[in-house]
């Protein structure tokens, strides 16, 4: 369906859209939900869609929690979504570590426990979880014990990330051959009233800098979040819809991977930095520059319910 970028979606073009698209992808935070609240209008909208026959999935940067646990919450919420459609960070790192190189070894991980778990599911065993204080004098860091068997090493949000692990890092990438793979590179937590704490792209650009080498990147905007969910559920982009609110992970994913683009604006962005990136004529801001927006996927429901 032929329109302009950053175009509002409204009236007819929102049942045209749907019509374009046999799966949609949903971001989570900001999107459907908030914190622990449901967007108002959220769950009627993602279980109509399935009852129209489309296929919903749930695609975030947060490498804080299993499939299990987002399936948990989206059930709490009114969600009708199984474990198998939540594709977040810490599933995708595991999925990569399987499937991309293959490692025949450990993973030292900065991360969370949900990480821990998921990679370890697939059968690569993890070090690193949780604290590590410094120890010992400055001249021996450089020296820290290390574990012959780690073949890569993996950072995400860690609550516990410290100068040791980001030493320990740096000490296994100076290995070649050890893997590099970061979850995302969002680089602040936006929290209500307009604050923000710092993201995981903080870590990984840390780990980044001390070892002089760039990670393998799974999340959005990369295409490999994508890939994931396509190669398991033979998606085709140009059927494809996905739906954010943040222009450089979001809707960038879309426009690299050749889905249609959706903004609302429940969460981070807003139209301007849209309209801004496309006055720019620049190519790497034009694709942070939606299909479509509205201001809450809500918006979506009369076209379902019709």
């Amino acid at each position: 369906m032929a329109a302009s970028k950053c175009t509002r979606l409204t009236g007819s073009l929102v049942k045209q859209l749907l019509d374009s698209v046999d799966s949609v992808l949903f971001d989570c935070d900001g999107v459907i939900w908030r914190g622990d609240q449901a967007i108002p209008g959220a769950s009627d909208v993602i279980n109509l869609l399935k009852k129209n026959g489309k296929r919903v999935f749930f695609v975030t940067n947060n490498s804080t929690k299993t499939r299990k646990m987002y399936a948990d919450k989206l059930a709490m919420l009114g969600f009708n979504a199984s474990e198998e459609e939540v594709f977040g960070t810490a599933y995708c790192s595991a999925m990569y570590l399987k499937t991309v190189p293959k490692i025949q070894g450990k993973v030292y991980l900065i991360g969370s426990n949900a990480m821990r778990q998921e990679i370890e599911n697939v059968g690569i065993q993890t070090i690193g979880v949780g604290p590590d204080p410094i120890s010992g004098a400055q001249t021996d860091w450089a020296n820290v014990s290390l574990d012959p068997e780690v073949k890569a090493v993996v950072v995400g949000f860690d609550e516990h990330f410290s100068y040791m692990k980001l030493n320990k890092a740096l000490q296994y990438l100076c290995n070649p051959s050890c893997l590099f793979v970061g979850t995302n590179t969002d680089t602040r937590l936006p929290l209500e009233g307009g604050k923000a704490v710092p993201g995981t792209g903080c870590l990984v650009r840390a780990v980044e800098t001390a070892a002089q080498r760039p990670a393998d990147v799974v999340g959005k905007p990369s295409n490999f979040m994508f890939d994931c969910v396509a190669k398991q559920f033979s998606l085709d982009p140009a059927r494809s819809l996905m739906v954010g609110d943040r222009l450089d992970t979001d809707i960038m994913l879309g426009t690299n991977c050749g889905l249609k683009t959706l903004l609302t604006l429940t969460g981070v962005s807003t139209v301007a930095e849209a309209e801004d990136h496309l006055k720019s004529g620049c190519p790497n801001r034009t694709g942070m520059v939606p299909d479509y927006y509205v201001d809450t996927i809500a918006e979506l429901l009369p076209a379902l319910q019709g």
